[in-house]
């Protein structure tokens, strides 16, 4: 893989650490600005919210501009939102910095998608994808850990500080690395208008692979958000394990998307049809062996690997179904991605209000990742009709 594209991932490990690691700093963020817990929980829902609308809505603005530029305007925004973040008493502003650190985030990734996949050869974009998304995983297992220990040591505003200072040796690595390309805009080389690649999202490949792919992320996600309290209560291990068990799951998670990457683009299929069965299985036996310590610290690892494995594949598989959007592409991948984000931990927390203990939100991953192949299923079916109805 190009040494740029590594560096791109660098960026999106900063961008990734930013997202997750309000989990342990939310107490500070309240009590030092004087709001609930609740609100401070919303700074999280306001980041969720502003990556869903800002995939697309950036991907769009950005292809008027060259793919360095486009990266540039994201990642400096993303970074100056940081420390304005990191300065302020005001829970409005900071609220205000979520969502629009979350715009630039999700800009900066769809544009981010399309530019490592145009670095490689047509049948690599599958390691292109997972070598990207790799920096969401170390942020899992590095960042938000070190994030908390920062909150812990220093106070939460240290941590924006530090997404800061990762985020600039990236600036400096993007306009060192990546070409600068024509002087017109992204969408114009590409010879397709906007309003014809938006059209692409009636074909029905794409639309099935981002809604899988957003199942897949609800159903990693909604486990992730809860394992904490799963660990303590339902494990029965100490609270000083939980960092324990969210850097085996973040071990996990760099396996499988490193190991997906290197499968997606020679065998596809066979990954996301064994690797989602088992994914499925594997959140069945987490919720029946929860109780047990070494089962499920196991499980825990094995989960990682296969949700990223997974759905890093079905990431990959949107940008070779994407044919007729090569600049929204990555916009697509994005918004699919923080759909299943921001929906599946809502989907457990539901679950928790109705009084089903933490196991719930295991047995909900489960529940999304047998739909997401019941999904797929019927669409494989209906594709093979319908060739077979034009073969005749």
């Amino acid at each position: 893989m190009p040494f740029a594209l590594h560096l791109l991932g660098l960026a999106v490990f900063a961008q990734g650490t930013s997202e997750f690691m309000l989990a342990g700093l939310g107490p500070d963020i309240a009590r030092d600005l004087q709001v609930s817990i609740p609100a401070a929980g919303a700074l999280t829902s306001a980041f969720a919210v502003g990556m869903v609308v800002g995939a697309p809505l950036m991907a769009l603005a950005g292809r008027r501009w060259s793919q360095r530029r486009a990266l540039l305007l994201f990642l400096v925004t993303f970074l100056v939102v940081h420390v304005v973040g990191a300065v302020t008493t005001s829970y409005p502003v900071l609220l205000g910095t979520r969502f629009v650190g979350a715009l630039a985030n999700a800009g900066f990734l769809a544009v981010a998608l399309v530019t490592a996949v145009g670095m490689v050869d047509r049948t690599a974009k599958g390691r292109a994808t997972s070598t990207l998304l790799g920096g969401v995983t170390m942020a899992c297992v590095v960042g938000v850990p070190a994030g908390a220990v920062l909150g812990q040591v220093w106070g939460w505003r240290s941590a924006f500080w530090a997404v800061a200072l990762v985020s600039v040796p990236a600036v400096f690595a993007i306009l060192r690395a990546v070409p600068a390309g024509a002087g017109t805009g992204v969408g114009a080389r590409t010879g397709v208008g906007a309003a014809a690649e938006l059209r692409s999202l009636r074909e029905p490949r794409l639309l099935v692979t981002l809604g899988l792919g957003a199942l897949v992320n609800g159903a990693t996600f909604c486990t992730f958000t809860y394992l904490a309290p799963l660990v303590t209560s339902v494990t029965g291990l100490g609270a000083g394990w939980v960092p324990v068990v969210l850097a085996l799951f973040g071990v996990g998670s760099f396996a499988g998307v490193t190991a997906g990457g290197r499968i997606a683009d020679v065998r596809p299929v066979p990954l996301l049809v064994y690797g989602g069965l088992a994914l499925a299985l594997g959140w069945v036996l987490l919720a029946v062996t929860a109780g047990n310590p070494v089962a499920a610290t196991v499980l825990v690892l094995v989960q990682g690997a296969l949700s990223f494995a997974v759905g890093s594949t079905l990431i990959s598989q949107v940008m070779y179904a994407a044919t007729g959007a090569p600049t929204l592409a990555g916009g697509f991948a994005t918004a699919a991605l923080n759909v299943g984000a921001a929906a599946g931990p809502w989907c457990g927390g539901l679950a928790l209000a109705a009084g089903h203990g933490f196991r719930a939100p295991v047995w909900v991953s489960a529940a999304l990742v047998v739909l997401a192949l019941a999904t797929a299923g019927v669409a494989a079916t209906s594709a093979t009709v319908m060739a077979r109805r034009e073969y005749v």
